[in-house]
């Protein structure tokens, strides 16, 4: 398969702060090298600074990076590429899902990332992230990414989201997201099939993984999947659906001093690409 591997290196505005580490550690890590190794071709495009001043303001810069990896993952697509985003923040993939045209969204998170300006209590844009996608909030902002139209809620797979706010709970009972936890996968993979869902994007926020098993970043909680629930349960959904990119976020290499996270990563890669493959 012809994979472009597109870098968007910024946490919360600043520019490889943080998780906005990750995407180089990723790649530094051999990423790019176990995808060649299982026989794809590769290219990395990596957007770069999108504010060219000091003034990294949160909001606009987290949309001006995913008006970027919008247009990105439009050449990725044009070319006849599948689009793998590695990115810092979740709010990243309304750019992947904007050019993807997608009409589905499997979101596997430790959070809900579905507070709003009006039910989040920290303002951390990033903790707004699927809400977005799903049209909830910041609509102006996000009817500016090319091609941006919000996902219904009921095709959202929301997967193994275990530390969930008063307010995202709330919602939770009042929208149709599908929620399951990853050995589960099957019943939420038929959901969406049977809805008519023929582009979804794949959005893996690596703290949705067991902190003992794996520790992608501070805002870690106890329990979740293993590495290989979640790879099993992303190549299960995989296997039934239309996988249009995948995005990968949340790395803080500072949080994995052995270097145990990129590895996994292309393990979880290797495996799903293959799985479309064979279908």
């Amino acid at each position: 398969m012809n994979i472009s591997i597109i870098l968007a290196s910024y946490d919360s505005g600043r520019y490889h702060g943080g998780c906005g580490q990750g995407p180089d550690a990723l790649i530094s890590g051999g990423l790019a090298e176990a995808l060649k190794l299982a026989g794809h071709e590769v290219d990395v495009h990596d957007i770069g600074r999108v504010i060219e001043d000091d003034q990294e303001r949160e909001i606009a810069t987290g949309f001006a990076v995913c008006n970027a990896v919008s247009g990105e993952v439009r050449i990725a697509l044009d070319r006849g590429r599948f689009p793998i985003v590695l990115a810092g923040n979740c709010l990243t993939s309304a750019g992947a899902v904007a050019a993807e045209g997608a009409d589905a969204i499997i979101w596997a998170d430790q959070h809900g990332d579905l507070n709003t300006p009006e039910t989040s209590t920290s303002g951390f844009l990033d903790g707004m992230a699927l809400a977005t996608v799903l049209g909830l909030c910041w609509r102006p902002m996000a009817a500016q990414i090319p091609g941006f139209k919000p996902i219904d809620p009921a095709r959202c797979v929301l997967v193994n989201a275990r530390d969930l706010d008063t307010a995202e709970k709330e919602l939770l009972d009042k929208l149709p997201i599908i929620r399951t936890e990853c050995p589960d996968w099957a019943a939420a993979a038929q959901r969406l099939k049977a809805d008519g869902a023929s582009q979804v994007h794949m959005h893996v926020d690596l703290d949705v993984h067991d902190p003992e098993k794996l520790q992608a970043n501070r805002y870690t909680t106890p329990g979740g999947p293993a590495p290989e629930q979640v790879r099993s349960a992303m190549c299960g959904l995989a296997g039934p659906l239309t996988v249009a990119g995948l995005t990968i976020s949340a790395y803080d290499p500072a949080f994995d001093p052995k270097g145990d996270v990129p590895p996994l990563v292309g393990e979880l890669v290797v495996d799903l690409l293959s799985t479309m493959e064979g279908k």
